[in-house]
């Protein structure tokens, strides 16, 4: 039961990581679509269906940032939902790091670190749903 409650706060704070990264720069994609404030600029979108960053930034910010947060406080109230939410996230991560490389390129080293990220957070929602599935199973 221990190990279970450790995995929730390891998770929370995964995804409170990742919350914490996004919400800033998608808001400044959001209030300066051109990505100037970043250091990125449009012409790296030659490549997407984007003309500037308000969409991704939009995204970024309510997907990675808002959904991450949210379920972060879950896990750390241990909600038996927060795995399942984490599996959501988990893959809507590494689809947007898939993106990101497909459209701009691979262009940092914090794109290969958050897909090695969403691949922990998957994990760890995966065994999470399991361990409390276990948990059920010994009641």
């Amino acid at each position: 039961m221990k190990k279970l409650k450790m995995l929730f706060i390891i998770l929370g704070g995964i995804q409170f990581f990742v919350a914490l990264g996004a919400l800033p720069v998608g808001y400044l994609f959001i209030t300066h679509p051109d990505g100037s404030t970043v250091g990125m600029n449009v012409e790296m979108l030659a490549n997407s269906p984007f003309s500037d960053f308000l969409i991704p930034g939009i995204a970024l910010f309510v997907f990675n940032g808002i959904f991450h947060l949210i379920n972060a406080v879950f896990c750390f109230f241990k909600l038996k939902i927060a795995p399942y939410i984490g599996v959501i996230s988990g893959i809507g991560l590494l689809i947007w790091i898939l993106v990101q490389v497909y459209s701009i390129g691979l262009s940092s080293y914090l794109q290969p670190l958050f897909f090695s990220i969403g691949i922990v957070e998957l994990i760890l929602s995966l065994f999470l749903i399991k361990m409390q599935s276990n948990d059920r199973d010994l009641t």
